[in-house]
C-alpha cells in the first residue's frame, strides 16, 4: 500500500498534523512524507497526484485505493485512511 503525505515545512495545518503522522509511523505504518513548498521535485508528484482535489497542503493519497484527504483531520479518520477503508472527504 503506498500511503503519501503531500506537506508545507512550516504550513500551520501540517505542523499540527505531524504528531499523529509520526505516530503512525512509529507503529509500522509506511507513510511516505513529501515536502512541497522547499522540493520542487515532490511539488510536481503532489501537482500529478492531486487531479485537482485539494488545492492545498496537507494533502494525504492513498494510492491503493485513491482515497484522500485534504486538510488537516483527526487520528481516527487518519487511521482508516491509512487501513484503506472507505472515509469522506
Amino acid at each position: 500500500m503506498a500511503l503519501r503525505e503531500f506537506y508545507g515545512e512550516t504550513c500551520p495545518h501540517c505542523v499540527e498534523m505531524m504528531p499523529i503522522i509520526d505516530k503512525l509511523i512509529s507503529e509500522g505504518v509506511a507513510i511516505e512524507k513529501l515536502e512541497v513548498w522547499n522540493n520542487e521535485e515532490n511539488a510536481t508528484k503532489m501537482n500529478e497526484a492531486n487531479k485537482n482535489r485539494c488545492p492545498g497542503v496537507p494533502f494525504f493519497l492513498n494510492t491503493d485505493t485513491d482515497q484522500w484527504i485534504c486538510g488537516g483531520t483527526d487520528e481516527e479518520t487518519l487511521r482508516k485512511w491509512a487501513a484503506g477503508e472507505k472515509i469522506e472527504n
